[in-house]
């Protein structure tokens, strides 16, 4: 081990003097230096830094042969071509041995809604929920193709402004749309969302469009397929008006394009990675959208716009046709304008499609006329408790008043009993380097190419910067941070035997982190506006495929509250 600065010059200067300097990257941490270098006991001694362990020279002179050839078959592997599509021969369950998961076929029960009349400005249903929208069209009030065509003007008036919009899919909806219509005058009405506009994350495969995962060298990408759940929706009725932007793969809220814009703030960026999404339903842009999370790309930018957003049991929704970021922690899940919508998308794509074979049969019997009482509700007292600043005056619970309002609603107003439970203690930083792996892999190809200095961010922080740093993680490290995950699913499991639905300040302690490693469902919910005009949110969180009770829990929050109606002001 290399331990004081002078061993530490020593190291770089070792490398600066075989050609390498500090362009070690990319490599494994082992066997893998630059082509050309020769791998020797020093170059070994030399690794021993990085990897954090120490061995004896006779131990690295009985290594060199064995990593010449671990070199050789790294160089065979990477002369192989991997598309972003084809998953590990490893599948994450979020289901524990014991877990039942019950597969029987359950109805969804939605609200009654009566259609009123058609407003003379089709501009006013702009920003109504898609079950008030659904009523009109089945009722035949409003067209379809009078929808769309009222979304494609919004989206093209107001892009400029919140630089939402990738690709407009006019053609195709406009044919949609019209074919919706045609449906209806025969009789036949495909569901809830029969003729209604929505948008998707361009992560999403759509034939005939780009699909430019937010970054300049996938600006062209296309494919000749449709997503799994672009399909799902075509089959439900619904109409594609665009492909809305991300963060350059699903970070943030930088893209190609600009930075996307909150619409409540349009100086301020939507957050991400769910960017275009949530900002073009905050904005009144669509009926509804596609987003994804990997560790809070539904959750920041619904907080942030001020949407309703659902993040799905890992393996409730097929990701076939979805750019992989980290293929055991993705997970689509829609971004809507109140709870039951986002229960009536989820029933639309929800499933197993015969190709991503992490997806389980699970029912969701989502019924909206549940009585709360028969639902066990939780809260993180530690994280609502934790006080809204610190002894040096620093904001550590800046939502606390707002958090503290939403549970006196849900004792006093909804007469829930709300029963005190811990954050289990874990290590889940550690754990993260699961999904530090998993994207460096993903983008394995762009970073050996040299193409990933085409992206847009090249900060520290940003993914070409991590893609690089994680190819210095030990597979020991990454097989070990999954077997921790097993750990952390197994106390999550315990905690959700005491209840069904958990209510939680968004970003209190390490519930984020933690739901995206088990793969628990959550739904986030606007919860009120700070003084300058920009939303707050609360996050209730569920068991493994419990999206019924967790979607029942905070539609009732929603309907007694009524943050939901409340829309930013563009013109």
């Amino acid at each position: 081990m290399l331990d004081t600065s002078r061993d530490r010059r020593n190291f770089l200067g070792y490398f600066a003097s075989i050609g390498l300097g500090s362009t070690l990257l990319p490599g494994v941490l082992w066997a893998r230096v630059m082509d050309g270098a020769e791998i020797t006991a020093q170059t070994i001694a030399a690794a021993e830094e990085i990897a954090g362990v120490h061995f004896t020279e006779e131990q690295r002179a009985a290594m060199v042969k064995d990593l010449k050839d671990q070199r050789a078959q790294i160089d065979q592997l990477h002369a192989v071509h991997l598309e972003n599509v084809v998953p590990p021969a490893v599948q994450f369950s979020p289901v524990l041995p014991g877990m039942r998961i019950d597969t029987a076929p359950k109805k969804l029960v939605a609200s009654r809604v009566t259609a009123g009349a058609a407003p003379a400005n089709l501009e006013e249903l702009a920003f109504r929920p898609v079950t008030e929208l659904a009523a009109l069209v089945r009722a035949r009030k409003v067209s379809s193709l009078a929808l769309t065509q009222m979304y494609l003007a919004r989206l093209k008036k107001y892009d400029p402004i919140l630089q939402c919009v990738v690709t407009l899919t006019e053609e195709r909806a406009l044919a949609q749309a019209k074919a919706m219509d045609a449906e209806l005058a025969r009789g036949k009405y495909r569901g809830p969302l029969h003729g209604i506009p929505w948008g998707a994350k361009d992560l999403l495969a759509v034939k005939g469009y780009p699909t430019t995962w937010g970054t300049p060298p996938f600006k062209s990408q296309s494919f000749d397929y449709d997503a799994t759940v672009v399909k799902r929706l075509d089959a439900a009725g619904a109409v594609l008006v665009a492909k809305l932007s991300l963060g350059e793969l699903a970070m943030g809220d930088v893209w190609f394009g600009g930075t996307t814009k909150n619409p409540w703030k349009t100086d301020q960026g939507s957050s991400g990675s769910s960017a275009g999404p949530a900002s073009a339903t905050a904005a009144g842009l669509v009926g509804f959208s596609i987003g994804s999370e990997t560790l809070g790309s539904i959750s920041s930018p619904s907080t942030r716009c001020g949407t309703t957003g659902l993040r799905p049991t890992f393996g409730r929704v097929p990701k076939t046709g979805a750019m992989a970021l980290s293929w055991s922690m993705d997970k689509l899940g829609p971004i809507c304008r109140s709870v039951e919508d986002c229960a009536l998308v989820l029933d639309a794509i929800r499933g197993p499609d015969g190709e991503d074979l992490s997806v389980h049969d699970a029912s969701f019997g989502f019924d909206a006329r549940q009585p709360l009482s028969t639902i066990r509700v939780g809260y993180f007292q530690s994280a609502f408790d934790l006080p809204e600043k610190n002894e040096k005056g620093e904001n550590q619970h800046p939502t606390k008043p707002f958090d503290d309002a939403a549970l006196a609603v849900l004792r006093d107003k909804l007469g829930v009993k709300l029963n005190p439970v811990s954050i289990p203690e874990a290590a889940y930083n550690a754990a993260r380097l699961v999904l530090d792996v998993e994207a460096a892999a993903a983008f394995d190809e762009l970073t050996r190419s040299g193409r990933d200095a085409e992206m847009t961010r090249q900060t520290p922080d940003a993914w070409p910067t991590s893609f690089r740093e994680s190819r210095f993680i030990p597979g020991v490290d990454y097989v070990n941070a999954n077997r921790l995950r097993t750990q952390i699913m197994q106390q999550w499991a315990k905690l959700f035997e005491t209840v069904d639905v958990i209510v939680t300040p968004t970003f209190g302690g390490a519930q984020l982190v933690a739901t995206n490693l088990t793969g628990n469902p959550a739904v986030i919910v606007p919860n009120g506006f700070r003084e300058n005009g920009t939303p707050v949110s609360i996050t209730f969180l569920g068991k493994i495929f419990g999206e019924a009770a967790l979607c029942r829990v905070a539609m009732a929050y929603q309907q007694a509250t009524g943050w939901q109606l409340k829309h930013p002001n563009l013109a």
